[in-house]
């Protein structure tokens, strides 16, 4: 994940939408990603326009409407797919993508990357990452939750957050919850219902309905509340703070082994850890670098909510439980 603005006009018209079946030269590089990451107010335009000035080459986004529907379409379509690089898949689902044996390895030096724990992945190049957190306009909340435990047993409190079947953010927000439970997940997925007003397919409509007033939070990010002060002026919508910590997101990228243009991805790849690549990241996916060679953010960067303990699974329990954690939300959420 990552913040993707929402405001704007209908995806249909903003979104560089070209469907897999278009011609694929010899010059062009498919990245599969996240319709919002594609649009015109999303980083992907102003990465399009820097790749193809040292590429030359044409950078096709091929958009799918959520990030775990990417890894899906690569896995309907196989060994014949039309990808070179899929972006826009996070730390949850990597094994679950190692796994399809679609993935080819990266020559990327990452020794330069700045993330929790470092990074070494052979297959994955991370390109932005940030943390889970609820949003709320604070004009209309004067007392907004100070943990997710506030947030899943206030009954009054109206929530939105998204399918994690569908959704990273969603994903996130299962091992999140699955984190400070533990065990009793089921009893919280369950209180939680009770007062949630939907769940979403994608970040983009959850967003959507909370911005028209639909719900009192959101599951977005920490750094959700810097656009609508850089982009907007506005400063009423605040990150809840988490007092028993937040959950990471690292999105990532991968190119694929059958790639029909294995030189352009590679490139491309080693892109993403630029600062020109990167500094497209802060003001345009609105999620954090992973570099330290990047412009200075705008100020309200160091004024946005910071975990004071961080939540991890290891990567193996997310995969190997992943599909059984589901599942307690979907019986827990459908009782």
């Amino acid at each position: 994940m990552s913040f993707k603005k929402t405001l704007l006009t209908a995806f249909s018209a903003s979104v560089m939408l070209v469907t897999a079946s278009s011609a694929v030269a010899a010059s062009t590089l498919n990245v599969y990603t996240y319709d919002s990451f594609a649009s015109d107010w999303g980083p992907g335009p102003k990465i399009k326009t820097k790749f193809e000035a040292q590429c030359d080459c044409t950078l096709n986004y091929v958009t799918l409407d959520s990030s775990v529907g990417i890894l899906s379409r690569v896995q309907l379509e196989g060994l014949s797919s039309s990808a070179d690089v899929v972006l826009g898949l996070d730390l949850n689902v990597m094994e679950a993508a190692k796994k399809t044996g679609l993935l080819a390895e990266h020559a990327v030096d990452t020794s330069n990357v700045n993330v929790a724990g470092g990074w070494s992945d052979k297959y994955f190049v991370p390109f932005d990452q940030g943390y889970f957190a609820f949003i709320y306009n604070s004009e209309a909340m004067a007392q907004p939750p100070k943990s997710l435990k506030e947030v899943v047993e206030n009954k009054d409190l109206r929530v939105i957050y998204q399918d994690p079947r569908t959704s990273t953010p969603g994903l996130g927000l299962l091992l999140w919850m699955k984190s400070v439970y533990g065990d009793s997940a089921d009893q919280a997925w369950e209180t939680l219902a009770s007062h949630t007003v939907t769940v979403t397919k994608g970040w983009y409509d959850a967003y959507s309905l909370f911005l028209k007033g639909e719900a009192d939070v959101v599951l977005s990010y920490t750094t959700s509340p810097a656009y609508h002060v850089v982009a907007e002026g506005e400063t009423k919508y605040k990150a809840a703070p988490a007092s028993e910590g937040f959950y990471p997101q690292v999105e990532v990228a991968a190119t694929l082994k059958n790639a029909p243009n294995k030189a352009l991805a590679q490139q491309f790849m080693s892109f993403i850890l630029t600062s020109e690549f990167q500094n497209t990241v802060a003001t345009g996916n609105w999620m954090l670098p992973v570099i330290d060679d990047v412009n200075e953010l705008p100020e309200i960067f160091s004024q946005l909510q910071q975990p004071t303990k961080v939540l991890t699974l290891p990567a193996n329990d997310v995969a190997e439980h992943r599909k059984a954690w589901i599942n307690e939300w979907l019986n827990a959420t459908t009782r």
